[in-house]
């Protein structure tokens, strides 16, 4: 398999870190989506990243939608709960810390894309209270429930969960200040000194099996 896009984008980070600890091998090309275009629209017309090529050349899309295939293809291996007592808290967990990302990534775009002159702030305070109301359920399940960091025993609400703090952290922190966050904190810290995390770290640099 292969997975393209950038590290810095945490769709393509969680990919990366899951890919890794459900044992599964791949090769990852950090191809922007801006700076390098037109180089990434040849391997996808629809230049999204993460984009995954299977083995058998299939292109994938969606990170969620990845991570399926990759657990089909890992059995009995996983990173989800197969009991669903077990399954339904931690499916809320990863929509909250998949709203927390969608969100951080918008306040990126409308501070980094979005011409100073033409900022909608009403936008901007919009989905940063969205994003601080996702953390914020989040630090609360964490306070009810931690979260295991453990490489053997890790899941995919604690891998999205990490992913999205530490994107939040590098990208936006005044938006999320981490001060009133500790319990995701300690979770990032935890979660960042895994092998998987370390081997792709957020950055324009590559993955590297073994790494």
């Amino acid at each position: 398999m292969k997975l393209i896009g950038m590290l810095d984008s945490p769709y393509v980070r969680r990919v990366a870190i899951s890919l890794q600890l459900l044992g599964l091998r791949f090769e990852h090309q950090s191809l922007s989506v801006f700076r390098t275009f037109a180089q990434f629209q040849k391997i996808n017309p629809v230049v999204k990243a993460p984009t995954l090529i299977t083995d058998d050349g299939t292109v994938l899309m969606d990170s969620t939608l990845m991570l399926e295939y990759a657990e089909a293809m890992a059995r009995p291996r996983t990173l989800m709960p197969r009991a669903l007592p077990e399954l339904l808290p931690a499916l809320r967990i990863i929509g909250l810390a998949l709203a927390a990302t969608e969100k951080s990534v918008q306040i990126v775009y409308e501070r980094d894309l979005r011409p100073s002159q033409k900022i909608h702030e009403p936008w901007l305070e919009r989905v940063t209270s969205q994003a601080l109301a996702a953390y914020s359920e989040l630090e609360a399940e964490l306070r009810r429930s931690p979260m295991s960091t453990d490489a053997a025993t890790i899941d995919q609400a604690a891998i999205a969960t990490a992913v999205a703090w530490h994107f939040t952290q590098r990208m936006v922190p005044d938006a999320v200040p981490a001060a009133g966050f500790p319990q995701l904190v300690a979770l990032s810290e935890r979660a960042e000194s895994l092998p998987a995390f370390r081997a792709a770290p957020h950055g324009d640099s590559t993955y590297r099996h073994g790494g």
